[in-house]
């Protein structure tokens, strides 16, 4: 099942960037924590409003937006 329900837009919040269930960490930030290395539970134990699902959401939403046509122009 999708988790993309999660997030949110608001272009009063974190500059209209992609966030977490109107909460004012963005996707780009969960992404980055991943890349870092940081586990789940690292990430969820430094931000306890933040639950699993929350993550699932940050990596189907990014896994989404990279899923696109190259086109070269020739």
């Amino acid at each position: 099942m999708s988790e993309l329900h999660r997030i949110t837009y608001d272009p009063e919040l974190c500059g209209g960037r992609p966030c977490i269930r109107g909460m004012r960490i963005r996707v780009k930030d969960i992404l980055d924590l991943l890349a870092a290395d940081a586990t789940r539970e690292e990430i969820l134990e430094d931000f306890p409003y933040l639950e699993t699902e929350d993550i699932t959401a940050a990596l189907e939403y990014a896994a989404r937006q990279s899923d696109h046509p190259v086109l070269s122009v020739a």
